[in-house]
């Protein structure tokens, strides 16, 4: 498969920086808010792990133990740890040489887990608390004359605390079941930002087609001024300029819509519109000015792309769209949650699109903003799903909704994403079916998901058990493709379906919570895996249905493709699942992106059968 020019996207951007503080190799961790003054800190930091939790600060130091590679968790190979073992806390230290130029130094963290607490100079600068969240640092205050800056991050994760947002990672010492190994400390971009005084600290794109129009939100931060600050913003597909407005900021923030032409015909209207058969992306410029002076100056895109549920139907641009997503855990053998390179999410990209799916379901991980941003400029729509807890006590609660207010405030401009997922199986919440306080706890998220972003479907918890829902989503893993298609035949009542069918020995619906017309979706299923008896811990191999040949796993994979899309009930399916991960062997690629059988013969069966529409008629 040809992969698309790495360098393209980025050095359009790089070419205009100092070659002295910028690294033009890199691709920029923050593709929604791009500047030109900015560096990694990804590479050799010094490390230790401090297991009683005797360090409080940099100063009880005396030896590093460890040279580690970030951003790759110790557990993982490329990090050259490589320990498995339970350690609740690590600290890091690096030395750099201070970028000059005016302005303030921010330092931003792509995600760090689970707390961190990070000085500068040996300046104590903050603490944050949210494994799967960036978080950004004014240090300008705690730089000194040397020319060189010391930063040092002690990076506390309790193994053992199920009462976190900890995805699939695992509180056993090995991994067991469907859990892998644990991601402590950094596990993304380490990076340096230079930029004015008064900078646009945040974006926010809400793209409208009914009325044509884009909204527009930016909040300023630094020092900010009383008057006189405008937002210069302009707007371009290709070579067509659409906008170039010009407002005046307030308060330090701003809120407006951006009327484009109207095309006038749905020929022309299509040209513009975002889907995975054409992702269009429309550029932006931002800069903003005091009077004639410039203070800041940003990149960033958006997409004219609206989804929407009607009836038992999902909605792509106003017309109904079949989905046909894979599961995807987003591990790598030697990075765990870490993508080994920019080139390997791309590459993740091409493959599930090459595969016939037009859409991922991230399991149980927020994944990097680069495999995002590849997802929009590829076209591939992503379900975003957040990390489960596994106990629920207040602290849990308070946990979950801050970190899941923190990913949405950061993801909600990329058009690829096209659903939310708060909850998935009940996993945090087992007694929804008995006890109040977890209902309310599922219906509480799903109703501040729809609040933060209305113009989304949020699945309130996906599999079963469902209480306030935009999509009503099985998890049905059946492995016999003519019982699956009895159970969800044509003539089937509704209402019995969602009373007596329990998959999973799971209620699909609450009392109280009936089907209300939404869509159903099968969202997991299948999970076959291929586990050949000659090949070594081929007894720890998992899945939901084991093969020993690979003639088999095709006869089977596309025989329940096929089954499932000819489900008149389904407006959609995500199949498990992408890769083998790790003991779980259910991959349709291996760990290594290796196909497990022939890529064309894959699409094949993804594609087969009626669906609800194809690609060309969407």
């Amino acid at each position: 498969m040809k992969l698309l020019d790495l360098e393209n996207p980025e050095v359009k951007l790089a070419s205009k920086t100092d070659s002295n503080f910028v690294d033009l190799t890199a691709a920029h961790p923050r593709p929604l808010l791009k500047r030109s003054q900015w560096q990694t800190l990804n590479g050799q930091w010094k490390f230790a792990f401090d297991d009683q939790g005797k360090c409080v600060e940099p100063s009880d130091f005396s030896q590093w133990s460890h040279h580690i590679e970030v951003p790759y968790a110790p557990e993982s190979t490329k990090s050259g740890i490589n320990d498995h073992g339970f350690h609740p806390n690590c600290w890091y230290e690096r030395e750099f040489e201070t970028p000059p130029g005016d302005g303030r130094l921010l330092l931003h963290f792509g995600a760090v887990d689970y707390r961190a607490r990070v000085w500068v100079n040996d300046k104590y600068i903050a603490e944050h608390e949210g494994g799967h969240t960036s978080f950004t640092l004014d240090i300008t205050h705690a730089l000194n004359d040397s020319g060189t800056t010391k930063v040092t991050v002690w990076a506390q994760d309790d193994p053992h605390d199920l009462a976190k947002p900890r995805g699939k990672q695992d509180w056993q010492l090995k991994p067991h079941s469907i859990w892998y190994p644990r991601t402590s400390g950094i596990w993304q971009t380490v990076w340096l930002e230079r930029v004015g005084e008064t900078y646009i600290g945040n974006l926010r794109w809400i793209p409208d087609c009914e009325r044509w129009e884009i909204g527009f939100e930016a909040g300023l931060a630094g020092n900010l001024p009383t008057s006189g600050v405008q937002l210069k913003i302009k707007l371009s597909a290709g070579d067509r300029l659409l906008a170039s407005d010009t407002y005046e900021v307030f308060n330090g923030e701003i809120c407006r819509r951006i009327v484009l032409s109207d095309p006038g015909i749905d020929d022309c209207r299509n040209e513009l519109l975002w889907s995975p058969e054409k992702p269009t992306l429309i550029d932006a410029q931002i800069q903003l000015w005091d009077k004639d002076r410039l203070l800041d100056e940003v990149q960033s895109y958006t997409a004219m792309r609206t989804v929407s549920i009607q009836r038992d139907r999902f909605m792509l641009n106003g017309r109904p769209y079949y989905l046909r997503l894979v599961l995807d855990q987003g591990y790598w053998p030697e990075t765990l949650m870490t993508p080994p390179s920019d080139e390997a999410l791309r590459r993740d990209v091409e493959l599930v699109k090459a595969m016939g799916f037009n859409g991922v379901r991230k399991h149980q991980k927020i994944e990097d903003p680069r495999f995002l941003y590849w997802a929009d400029v590829l076209g591939l729509l992503v379900w975003e799903e957040m990390p489960s807890a596994y106990r629920f006590t207040p602290k849990a609660v308070e946990r979950m909704t801050r970190e899941w207010t923190e990913i949405i405030k950061r993801d909600v401009s990329h058009p690829c994403i096209v659903a939310w997922v708060p909850f998935n199986e009940s996993w945090g919440v087992p007694n929804l079916t008995e006890t109040a306080a977890h209902r309310n706890y599922v219906l509480a998220m799903y109703h501040l998901t729809k609040t933060l972003d209305p113009t989304r479907p949020v699945i309130g918890n996906d599999g079963w058990e469902s209480t306030d829902t935009d999509i009503l989503a099985i998890h049905d893993y059946d492995r016999h493709p003519e019982r699956l298609a009895h159970r969800y035949r044509p003539d089937i009542q509704i209402s019995d379906l969602f009373e007596r069918s329990r998959p999973g020995g799971r209620i699909l619906t609450l009392d109280n919570y009936p089907h209300q017309g939404q869509p159903v979706m099968l969202t997991e299923f299948g999970g076959i895996a291929y586990a050949p008896l000659d090949q070594p811990n081929a007894d720890q191999a998992w899945g939901y249905e084991n093969c020993s040949n690979i003639s088999e796993l095709e006869m089977k994979y596309a025989a329940l493709l096929e089954t499932v899309n000819n489900i008149e009930l389904f407006s959609g399916f995500c199949y498990t699942q992408l890769t083998d991960t790790f003991q779980e062997a259910n991959g349709l690629l291996y760990g290594d992106r290796t196909p497990k059988f022939p890529i064309e013969a894959i699409r094949a069966a993804t594609l087969s059968g009626q669906g609800l529409c194809t690609p060309t008629s969407c």
